[in-house]
């Protein structure tokens, strides 16, 4: 990504490793695809930060089947969600 997207304050390990996703472009379902395909290449100590356009709204329920915790910001120019091993 050209860009550093900021990381917002989460409860997510502060000493992870730290994979970024920029799904802003994608038109749905791709959003949820590639950032659950993500998920499954990290380690388990990774915390994968998702930038979309809006809340993923239909990822949380995937989430909490697969046992990961978190957290959705919300700014005026972007949605981001941390994802880590809950």
């Amino acid at each position: 990504m050209s860009t550093e997207l900021p990381l917002p304050e989460t409860n997510a390990p502060t000493d992870a490793p730290t994979e970024r996703l920029d799904v802003r472009s994608l038109g749905p379902p791709k959003p949820l695809t590639e950032t659950l395909e993500t998920l499954a290449t990290l380690d388990d100590d990774a915390v994968l930060v998702q930038y979309n356009d809006r809340a993923p709204q239909h990822l949380y329920p995937k989430l909490d089947d697969r046992g990961y915790a978190y957290e959705t910001v919300e700014t005026d120019d972007v949605t981001v969600t941390v994802i880590w091993d809950g």
